[in-house]
């Protein structure tokens, strides 16, 4: 049976010793624990060891999840690719999407949000979201290029209800420069466009490469397998 405590405990320790290694503060790096495939009591199980923040990749399976855990406080993040016509059930049941990477999906989540409030919530909070960037320029991978990132920022940072927090990258395999890229790219953005105050967000790093993110300035980390084991499909993963 798997120790959900004991492996999140020894992801935090390693996230721990690498801040203190580089001269940082650990608490200004998220563990987001990549929670696709996983049962619903498998997340109930791992956040009573203590997790609060998780991502999914697919939406239906996300939302099946979601019903059988409404008793939790679980903060959810959608990490999978965006398609149009799922737009309104993201912004309806996750308090972040990452991989926006046009400007027509964030006007969507935008107008979604707008309908709610319209509706009379009140309450309704601003969607966190980050852009996605093809850092490695591959013809696999969704993202914006980097070069695009500055004018997709100055669109998106005006949209009503959202909240723009920064960006996310998933490099080429044992390609750990990218990870320096992403982080220069981040902040000249910061530096030379104007960004709302809330741009914080540097997403990147997972199970097997999340120390080289983390020094290189990464202040989210997805983490699958190394919180809850091997999967045991054929499946292509991406945390």
């Amino acid at each position: 049976m798997t120790d959900f405590a004991a492996n999140r405990q020894q992801v935090l320790s390693q996230i721990e010793n690498i801040c203190q290694k580089c001269k940082i503060s650990d608490n200004k790096v998220t563990l987001l624990a990549v929670s696709k495939t996983q049962s619903a009591a498998v997340i109930r199980s791992m956040y009573a060891a203590g997790q609060r923040f998780f991502a999914e990749n697919y939406l239906q399976e996300a939302l099946s999840k979601q019903a059988d855990l409404t008793d939790l406080a679980i903060e959810w993040h959608f990490i999978g690719q965006i398609q149009r016509n799922k737009t309104r059930d993201l912004a309806s049941n996750f308090a972040w999407v990452h991989c926006v990477d046009r400007l027509m999906i964030a006007q969507r989540l935008s107008q979604h949000l707008a309908e709610q409030v319209e509706k009379g919530a009140d309450d309704q909070p601003r969607l966190n979201i980050c852009i996605q960037v093809n850092i490695d320029r591959e013809d696999s991978k969704a993202g914006c290029l980097p070069e695009a990132l500055a004018e997709l920022v100055e669109h998106i940072s005006v949209l009503p209800h959202l909240s723009l927090r920064g960006i996310m990258v998933i490099p080429e395999l044992k390609h750990q420069d990218a990870f320096l890229r992403a982080q220069v790219l981040f902040e000249s953005v910061r530096v030379q466009h104007r960004t709302p105050h809330d741009w914080d967000t540097l997403s990147m790093g997972m199970s097997a490469d999340f120390a080289d993110a983390i020094a290189a300035g990464s202040t989210m980390v997805r983490v699958g397998t190394a919180l809850f084991g091997a999967r045991t499909n054929l499946e292509k993963r991406i945390d």
